[in-house]
């Protein structure tokens, strides 16, 4: 794709590229560049160098810190980033719960919460799927009960969340819990700020198919949460929620690290006599630079005053399954040797079977990234968002 950047711009991709060949942690990019697993304090390390830089509020207004770049900075900023390979941002605090905490929250919270987000002081988690509410989310039943006590305002939360990304690291979490039984399901929502060391919560570890310790359960007994740590208004949660949805799914796409990806598997099987796989490479890399001119068209709207409504669910559906058509394609590419490798971190003594290294990953990538198609809401939900709201049927 061909854009023409000003010098501005241009001065602005070299000063990223700069940073990334100097100020880049350097164990987390030999990591990363190995396909190494990265530990939480690898994760630290990169999100506090970023801060140290000013770019962790990278889609955030000034008024709040941020970086108030344009869309054409943005999306330099994400491609690059993506095509050096590194560690996605935790969107849970800068993408996510930052955004609701500025259009909704009060003063104090803005004070309290925006510059920690900003400086990686706090790892936060989502609380929104259940045992039984996920695509579903307004069935949710983790239930908040207000009590006043010797003018203590403050919330017994009860209930369990499922599928929680990270919340073994995480200090904050931001939920969704049932205040209201009375009227319409969407009606009875808050959003609630959780402390994660209250007394009363409980994380459990969910072993996904991969063997990856990525996802948890995460359990509430009577823990009590301050009322200053509701944003906006009680009952208006469904409301924050959507609004926080179609910012994250702007962001799934990843296209940045798509590429990279694909760049990675032209090398590949451009030594390989198959010309059915080169045929699907190809055409995966048109359908990605498809998604590429989307996510340029969105980045624009978001420039003029928008903000990421239901079209962020295109994004959200072809990027994901765009990150999935990859890693069928790189199993495809190591043929035999895909069953052979247990993943770059299950040898013993570094006694790698024969076959090469691409491979050592390649199922364990395929198998991770099932999810990508789920989370955030699945695709099939994402469709249906599409037909009401932007076709109108």
């Amino acid at each position: 794709m061909d854009i023409n950047f000003t010098k501005e711009d241009i001065d602005f991709r070299n000063e990223v590229r700069e940073w990334l060949a100097n100020d880049y942690p350097k164990h987390v990019k030999e990591k990363t560049d190995n396909g190494l697993a990265i530990t939480k304090q690898d994760m630290v390390d990169f999100h506090k160098a970023v801060s140290k830089k000013g770019w962790m509020g990278y889609n955030w207004p000034e008024e709040y810190g941020g970086t108030g770049w344009s869309a054409t900075q943005l999306y330099i900023f994400n491609q690059e980033f993506g095509l050096a390979g590194c560690p996605p941002l935790l969107a849970f605090g800068v993408s996510m719960v930052a955004p609701v905490i500025w259009t909704f929250g009060n003063e104090e919270q803005k004070q309290r919460f925006l510059p920690d987000i900003l400086d990686f002081n706090t790892w936060w988690c989502q609380g929104y799927s259940e045992p039984g509410s996920g695509s579903d989310l307004a069935s949710l039943k983790t239930k908040a009960v207000r009590r006043n006590d010797l003018d203590e305002d403050y919330y017994i939360v009860n209930g369990a969340k499922t599928w929680t990304t990270l919340a073994q690291n995480a200090d904050w979490i931001f939920c969704l819990v049932r205040t209201d039984n009375t009227g319409k399901k969407q009606e009875g929502i808050s959003f609630l700020l959780i402390d994660m060391k209250s007394p009363g919560i409980e994380v459990k570890p969910i072993i996904t198919i991969d063997g990856d310790h990525e996802v948890n359960s995460v359990f509430f007994t009577d823990v009590k949460v301050p009322a200053e740590n509701l944003i906006g208004e009680e009952g208006k949660g469904w409301t924050y929620a959507k609004f926080l949805l179609a910012h994250e799914r702007f962001g799934i796409a990843s296209v940045g690290a798509s590429m990279r990806q694909l760049n990675r598997l032209k090398d590949i099987v451009a030594d390989l006599d198959n010309d059915d796989l080169k045929k699907k490479v190809s055409e995966l890399e048109i359908s990605l630079s498809a998604l590429e001119i989307t996510e340029l068209r969105l980045l624009s709207a978001l420039e003029n005053g928008g903000s990421p409504g239901a079209e962020s669910s295109i994004l959200k559906i072809k990027g994901t399954e765009m990150q999935q058509q990859l890693t069928e394609l790189f199993v495809e590419a190591s043929g035999e040797y895909a069953l052979m490798y247990p993943g770059p971190d299950g040898y013993e003594n570094n006694d790698k079977p024969a076959g090469p290294d691409y491979a050592a990953e390649s199922l364990s990538k395929f198998l991770n990234m099932r999810k990508t198609s789920i989370y955030g809401g699945s695709n099939e939900i994402q469709k249906n968002i599409i037909s009401k709201f932007v076709l109108g049927v």
